[in-house]
């Protein structure tokens, strides 16, 4: 930083406090020239329509090679606001500091340091003299300490399940309401607005503005958690962009929603925090932390119950008002064997959950809402053996069910891929109310069938 960087951002700030009309908007340029002269890979960015929808005045990133990384975020109040009262409301309490790991609160004089939501430093960089302000040496030594602090900050390194839980579930219950306050705001032409048509229209009719906000928060805090447990060491840094590619194409509807979360279409008035997501999964030892979960749990594949815990945190009252409660893994299995066995025994089925047999049926359409003419009966084949879960979850029962009727494979995978394409996919169905856990079923049965070698042709 320059020497006399400290002199013009204070000679800004007393140009505007001597004319008297200044608000804590007035200064904001001076602030964001005087970060971004610290050094030429630093950027503080003020953008008014974000700052409107909840989010912090400033945003400050360092361009890494890849990417851009956000380094922390910087509140503003009008000059002589008392800090000390600033910092026990609950925009501050309740909502920056659970989630923002790296947050200065400043008055422009004074500036007040927090990280993982505790205050490590204070500066005040100038006194007021005569109707204006003058740089103390002590102010700007210690103004230059603490930003030098907050711009140096790593980002919070993540190693237990129950760590990553809470700080999933506050980024989420942020982001919601930011999403809310986004939706008010933006037109009707706007991003937000074209996703909650489709949603509308495709999965439920009558979903309200406030349960699009949920939803759309639980997929993209999920989706992206989801993304980065199947990460591959080669594919480097994890990205919001690169998350896109482990979402299988055998879900359009799927992958355009999430083309728009990960994609450069995201709304910028919530990407700022998509991205603070990103970086808290990129940092976090992922494979600790399901060693860890899958340790404590005593569950197999901790990714599909990982969301029980996470929405525990989120909302506990949508986890008991939608009955998100688990089937342990031993009793899942135990129950698709005793349906095995039983459609062996009681309905004569050799294949049991397996069983590829079909049988025709009678289809008499309906013509213009009258009894339809006895010519019309159609005869078409379907499988007798169909398998269906009403309230799917994240898939815990069908991906036994997968899992059960691969087994029988093992001697003859020469013939998986087509009975997969033909006798599997056809006759498997699961209904599911909310999007998030929908959304990591159909992502975990693809990612379960591609690993069993099975390739998704591109149309099917």
């Amino acid at each position: 930083m320059a020497e006399d960087a400290f002199d013009k951002y204070l000679a800004e700030i007393n140009k505007a406090y001597l004319r008297g009309d200044a608000t804590e908007h007035t200064h904001r340029p001076a602030l964001k020239n005087l970060i971004d002269s610290i050094d030429n890979k630093i950027t503080a960015i003020n953008e008014p329509k974000r700052i409107e929808c909840g989010a912090p005045d400033l945003l400050v990133t360092l361009k890494k090679r890849t990417f851009e990384q956000t380094v922390g975020y910087i509140e503003c109040k009008d000059i002589g606001t008392n800090l000390r009262d600033a910092e026990k409301s609950e925009q501050i309490k309740k909502r920056y500091l659970p989630n923002l790991d790296n947050l200065i609160l400043t008055d422009y004089i004074e500036f007040r340091l927090y990280t993982n939501g505790e205050k490590q430093l204070t500066a005040r960089l100038a006194e007021e003299t005569g109707g204006k302000f003058k740089i103390t040496e002590e102010g700007r030594e210690k103004v230059l300490q603490l930003l030098n602090a907050f711009l140096s900050h790593t980002p919070l390194k993540i190693s237990s399940a129950k760590e990553l839980t809470v700080k999933m579930g506050d980024i989420a219950k942020l982001l919601r309401d930011i999403i809310n306050n986004t939706f008010k705001q933006e037109q009707e032409t706007g991003t937000l607005h074209s996703q909650y048509g489709a949603f509308k229209e495709v999965l439920i009719h009558d979903l309200s503005e406030e349960q699009f906000a949920d939803m759309y928060a639980q997929i993209i805090c999920y989706g992206l958690f989801s993304a980065c447990c199947h990460m591959d060491n080669k594919d480097g840094e994890f990205t919001r962009e690169k998350a896109a590619y482990l979402l299988p194409k055998t879900n359009p509807f799927l992958r355009k929603t999430f083309g728009h979360i990960v994609g450069p279409e995201l709304d910028g008035n919530i990407a700022w925090l998509v991205d603070d997501l990103v970086t808290l999964l990129r940092n976090a030892d992922i494979g600790t932390i399901l060693r860890d979960f899958s340790k404590k749990t005593k569950r197999r594949d901790p990714v599909f119950h990982f969301y029980e815990t996470f929405l525990a945190e989120y909302d506990k009252k949508l986890k008991k008002s939608r009955g998100v409660y688990y089937t342990p893994d031993e009793v899942v299995s135990y129950i698709v064997r005793s349906v095995d066995i039983l459609l062996k025994e009681k309905f004569g089925l050799q294949r049991g959950i397996a069983d590829n047999s079909k049988i025709k049926i009678e289809s008499c359409p309906a013509d213009n809402g009258k009894k339809a003419n006895e010519k019309n009966k159609n005869s078409k084949e379907v499988h007798r053996c169909l398998v269906l879960d009403p309230a799917v979850g994240t898939g815990t029962f069908l991906h036994e069910v997968v899992e059960q009727i691969y087994s029988k494979f093992k001697q003859q995978k020469g013939g998986w891929s087509s009975y997969v394409k033909e006798h599997l996919l056809p006759r498997i169905f699961g209904f599911e109310l909310m999007m998030a856990p929908y959304a990591i079923c159909h992502m975990k049965l693809g990612l379960q069938l591609a690993n069993t070698g099975y390739d998704f042709e591109s149309d099917e």
